[in-house]
């Protein structure tokens, strides 16, 4: 389980920086920026804290409903004409730069970054990277689950207009369903169209 061992040994303001959507073929990429203070953090909402991608959608949100009252938080994202035109890596890192800008707009400057993976972004600050940082750093996996709560959002208001492709399900990902409805209705413009499933449906009409 993660804990905060690297951010208290570091010292300082130290932000976990994840993101949610480098994999789906629709919708922006999404980063959070986040500091805990590991003060005010209950411990039974410690225990609950976890790589985003090990949690039900319902313990995702409980524990997004919960963190502003010991967490500092921001979020930055990369659109899908972003993603297009400077590629998927390069996107994600500029939504971690606007994650961070943005939890600098509330007043919260770290003056280290823990970032999960194994390459690194151009923040203004110092970073780490930490292979599987979700599962070992609690203020990653908070921010991991800001990210993918913020990110399954944003797709699931998209899904009234698009309904054939089940995004408030499948937030964007190939499922079969997805694919089904890209050959019966087409492309639209939140498909990643440099994106080898997509480019290879362009022939197909667009909605």
């Amino acid at each position: 389980m993660p804990d905060l061992v690297l951010e208290r040994a570091a010292g300082g303001i130290v932000a976990g920086i994840d993101e949610a959507g480098r994999g789906p073929w629709a919708g922006p990429v999404v980063a959070a920026a986040l500091v805990l203070d590991g003060t005010t953090l209950p411990d039974d909402l410690a225990v609950l804290i976890d790589d985003s991608k090990k949690l039900s959608p319902a313990a995702r949100q409980a524990v997004f409903d919960r963190l502003g009252s010991c967490a500092t938080f921001g979020i930055g994202a990369a659109s899908v004409t972003e993603i297009d035109r400077i590629n998927i890596l390069a996107a994600t890192f500029l939504a971690m730069t606007r994650a961070l800008a943005a939890l600098a707009r509330r007043g919260m400057r770290p003056d280290l970054a823990l970032v999960d993976g194994n390459r690194a972004p151009p923040l203004p600050c110092p970073c780490r990277m930490i292979v599987g940082g979700d599962g070992k750093s609690l203020s990653i996996a908070a921010a991991s689950i800001v990210a993918k709560v913020t990110r399954d959002r944003i797709m699931a208001r998209l899904d009234p207009r698009y309904p054939a492709f089940g995004w408030a399900r499948n937030a964007g990902y190939g499922t079969a369903v997805h694919r089904n409805a890209l050959y019966q209705v087409g492309v639209t413009r939140h498909h990643r169209i440099s994106f080898k499933p997509i480019d290879n449906i362009l022939s197909q009409h667009t909605i």
